[in-house]
């Protein structure tokens, strides 16, 4: 299901534009949908739409549930949500009320120190999916920011974002600069985040100044060079008057460099930015190890005494294991073996 979709079922029962933004905002905000002591249930909806509510306020409901909450020590929790069809994303409730929301099922970029890219794409996620783990969310704690920052790459799935955001924006009462689009970059994104209605605040990926090491790095993005992607990231933030957070994967030996470092001066002091600098937070099997937390705060100093506005972060979930996309491998893994134990088994036929 996409919100147009809820829309133009909530019309087809007699909701005017007044009833669609009630029920909409009822859902985004978890607060009843269906509410017979409330006069604006009881009186203002059409006896259809009311007849209608409770079968549909079960199947929003429905979208997203929670299969395994995993709480951090840092007042983080990832949580791992089944969507209908049975497939699994990840989100994260973030300290100081905030949420990182997946975008797809997987993801395509395939950034080599990532374990969602390592599946691929399997599906994209919709935009009522999107707004169905705020909601979910919501029932467990007060959420003001929203990031986009899970499972999947934001600008491959462009029309359900944007529709998500724009329902996050108004009826989701979630301010413009606290809903955040994460990117890899992709020269679209920059043309058509400018003419929304809700104008998000924008991360973007850089990990590296290095053009070359960013290809390895990030193979299937769009070739925009470090240089490219910051001169259009500078441009959006005068747009918007958001600064632009750029994002920082630190992976020890690769780019921590004072190389990367003289690199990082010459894109970004006297930018409208900020440079999130977050420690790889290690998945077994890959090569990329973290720095020392020692090392990342020299760094960080170093970059904010030379004029850039640094802020070292760690990733959310780093004592339970909870590298985005680890708990759906370790949530799908069973299953796999159990799949392909039962295939051995299973003779061929004839």
């Amino acid at each position: 299901m996409t919100i147009t979709e809820l829309r133009q079922r909530l019309r087809a029962l007699g909701a005017v534009p007044l009833h669609e933004e009630r029920v909409l905002r009822q859902w985004v905000q978890a607060k009843p949908i269906v509410s017979d002591s409330q006069r604006w249930f009881t009186d203002f909806f059409p006896l259809t739409l009311r007849e209608a509510m409770p079968g549909i306020a079960e199947e929003l409901g429905g979208i997203a549930r929670l299969q395994s909450s995993h709480p951090g020590e840092d007042g983080s929790a990832r949580l791992l949500v089944e969507l209908r069809d049975g497939q699994a994303v990840e989100s994260v409730l973030l300290p100081r009320d905030g949420l990182c929301v997946s975008s797809q099922v997987g993801c395509a970029v395939g950034c080599q120190f990532c374990m969602t890219g390592r599946e691929g794409l399997i599906r994209q996620v919709t935009s009522a999916e999107i707004v169905a783990q705020v909601a979910l969310a919501r029932t467990l704690r007060p959420v003001k920011k929203v990031v986009f920052m899970g499972m999947g790459e934001p600008a491959h799935n462009l029309d359900h974002v944007l529709e998500a955001i724009e329902l996050l924006g108004s009826a989701g009462n979630i301010g413009h600069k606290n809903l955040v689009f994460s990117t890899v970059g992709d020269p679209r994104v920059f043309e058509r985040l400018p003419l929304g209605v809700v104008k998000p605040a924008l991360a973007l990926s850089l990990h590296t100044t290095k053009h070359e090491l960013r290809e390895r790095l990030l193979p299937r993005a769009p070739r925009m060079s470090p240089d490219e992607l910051v001169e259009q990231g500078e441009v959006y933030a005068r747009k918007t008057g958001y600064p632009i957070q750029y994002q920082w994967t630190l992976l020890d030996g690769i780019n921590d460099g004072e190389d990367e470092i003289e690199g990082i001066v010459r894109l970004l002091k006297g930018k409208y930015a900020l440079l999130n600098m977050i420690p790889y937070n290690t998945i077994p099997d890959l090569d990329f190890k973290r720095p020392s937390w020692d090392k990342a705060r020299a760094i960080a100093r170093t970059l904010h005494q030379r004029g850039v506005l640094t802020k070292l972060r760690d990733s959310a979930g780093q004592d339970v294991d909870g590298g985005c996309g680890q708990l759906r491998a370790r949530a799908e893994k069973p299953i796999r073996l159990v799949a392909k134990n039962a295939a051995q088994r299973t003779p061929l036929a004839g």
